[in-house]
């Protein structure tokens, strides 16, 4: 398998940024785009656990569900959730209705907002200190690393569930820690001018 692909418009994009019209918006309009407020942050991160063992395409089509579900993902907010509010959840067919991620959604959004600071500033601080080399090949993408592991283990100790290294790292990969897109996508570069 190409690690590009070239889509309808003739544009090169990452392998996985082509095969359907959510996935083209998504590669080319925000993913790997810096992300620096809590709630997007915070989002990405309750997004990321929820897909965790699913397709990111069936998270992408119930993402507006998600945020109805979610008070638009404010903290403050869904802080505040109870069990009817589980039970709520539960029974929203329009988001993936598994009690345990949406426990934990609700569970890090009481973590964050019981930080000592910004759920933004944290999850930065993680931010690898050098820009490292342009990917080139699929089995160049990395799913874990010693920064995704570090913020990983600093969010569970804060409180935070659903939180992997490997939810971190896509995380991570969502909010431009990290620019992940492959050598030759056109939009590597227009990420890395935002970096």
């Amino acid at each position: 398998m190409s690690a590009l692909a070239r889509g309808d418009d003739g544009r090169r994009r990452c392998w996985w940024g082509a095969s359907s019209a959510e996935y083209v918006a998504y590669h080319d309009e925000e993913w790997g785009r810096p992300v620096r407020h809590d709630r997007g942050i915070y989002e990405r991160l309750v997004l990321e656990g929820f897909q965790s063992g699913l397709s990111w395409l069936t998270i992408l089509r119930k993402r507006e569900n998600f945020r109805k579900a979610f008070a638009n993902f404010d903290i403050e907010r869904v802080a505040r959730f109870g069990e009817r509010d589980v039970t709520r959840l539960l029974n929203d067919a329009g988001i993936v209705r598994h009690r345990g991620k949406i426990e934990a959604a609700i569970a890090n959004a009481k973590a964050a907002a019981a930080l000592d600071r910004p759920l933004a500033e944290l999850v930065w601080s993680f931010a690898p200190p050098r820009r490292r080399r342009a990917l080139r090949a699929l089995d160049d993408l990395p799913s874990v690393t010693p920064e995704s592991t570090a913020l990983s283990k600093e969010l569970k100790k804060r409180g935070f569930r659903f939180v992997g290294p490997t939810t971190a790292y896509a995380t991570m990969q969502a909010c431009g820690l990290v620019n992940d897109h492959i050598a030759g996508c056109w939009v590597r570069a227009e990420v890395e001018r935002l970096r």
